[in-house]
């Protein structure tokens, strides 16, 4: 009698079914791929002992960094002088001292999971070098390198800072994109002193581009020279800086990558940006294995990848409005390769390698001032 009543029983109420589980893994793997961002596959892990074991399989993760710690570490000043001198070093030199990256707080959930990220805590006083919002005195911090160690199947991986390195004033357009191997194969730089919006914008800006693209108002009869205005009121100089600047916070990017790209066999691509858009350093395949069987060539002392020597070409627009409305005065492109590659014209593929680095508007832009004369320059290695 008591086993007819125990089936009576399982047929009026039946066990739950969870009929996730009755998803394959190679599927859970595909909607956990799909989801890339590490914090919320953190979450993800805590779920339960099968997702604990599938997320360290995740081949596309994006990592968003919360926030950028300077290499002076204040707890580490034993004075007000040493204090005092790294931030005169910091303001002298705002990209060669490199920085830390760390995750403040964001990865509550994996705490309890050592066999994912290896925590580490550090009580952080309250300095000029600290600025992300700290709810408790005592913060954990994992680098990406931490964060990404279990991790066994990555093929892309894309890497977020918070913000660009490279302090611009407002309105004023800079944007770089490089690609490195075991050093640099190339670097396109944007700029543009100040950007607005022309009064007469009405334009469909799909249709517009293409016609722009497609005709010769964006060359300009210079007669051999680069405009007087490139070169007053301190023009010149500001674009030294920023091609200077662009390559060595490329540069100090590729380095900081060294020990995920040796850790992690499997990278296919590998892309590290920022939330402004100010700048992309980005990997394939090829570049990534040149970077694992040749050896850096790389500074030390100020953390960064060596620059080979290099070939620019240098186009500039005193003035040049955008089919969508929008104006950029003093516009400047620079497409950089090392100089022993060698030398192409930057035409037909070429022109579009230099103008694929951005997105629109921008793309739009670089294709405009492709089409005025070139000028060519030289910069020794650095």
């Amino acid at each position: 009698m008591a086993s007819i009543g125990a089936d009576l029983c399982r047929k009026i109420y039946p066990e739950p079914v969870d009929h996730f589980d009755r998803l394959p893994d190679s599927l859970i793997l595909l909607i956990f791929n799909k989801i890339g961002d590490v914090k919320a596959l953190g979450r993800c892990c805590v779920v339960s002992r099968r997702f604990h074991s599938l997320v360290p399989q995740v081949d596309n993760v994006v990592v968003r960094v919360d926030c950028v710690i300077s290499d002076d570490d204040p707890s580490s000043n034993s004075s007000s002088s040493a204090s005092g001198s790294a931030a005169g070093d910091k303001s002298r030199h705002p990209i060669s001292s490199l920085f830390r990256i760390f995750f403040s707080g964001i990865f509550k959930p994996l705490q309890s999971l050592s066999q994912l990220i290896t925590p580490s805590a550090r009580r952080l006083p309250l300095s000029e070098d600290f600025d992300c919002e700290a709810e408790q005195s005592t913060v954990t911090h994992h680098s990406p390198t931490q964060v990404l160690k279990n991790f066994n199947e990555i093929k892309l991986l894309r890497i977020e800072l918070p913000t660009g390195e490279l302090g611009i004033d407002e309105g004023v357009l800079l944007k770089w994109k490089a690609e490195f191997g075991s050093t640099l194969d190339s670097c396109v730089i944007l700029g543009a002193s100040s950007v607005v919006q022309s009064a007469n914008s009405g334009y469909n800006c799909l249709g517009a581009c293409n016609t722009a693209i497609g005709s010769d108002s964006g060359v300009e009869n210079d007669n051999g020279s680069i405009p007087e205005s490139f070169y007053t009121n301190g023009g010149l100089k500001l674009r030294v800086v920023w091609t200077i600047s662009s390559l060595i916070a490329a540069s100090a990017r590729h380095y900081l990558l060294q020990p995920i790209i040796a850790e992690h066999k499997t990278l296919s691509s590998l892309v590290l940006t920022d939330a402004d858009g100010q700048g992309v350093l980005s990997m394939n395949k090829e570049q990534l294995e040149e970077l694992r069987v040749k050896p850096l060539s790389a500074s030390s002392a100020s953390k960064r990848t060596l620059v080979p020597a290099l070939n620019m070409r240098l186009w500039y627009a005193p003035h040049l409005e955008l089919p969508n409305g929008v104006v950029l005065k003093g516009a400047t492109l620079v497409a950089i390769r090392p100089s022993e590659q060698p030398k192409k014209e930057v035409a037909g593929s070429e022109a579009n390698w230099v103008a694929s680095a951005f997105q629109e508007p921008f793309g739009t832009a670089a294709r405009m001032l492709v089409k005025r004369r070139t000028y060519c320059l030289e910069m020794n290695s650095f």
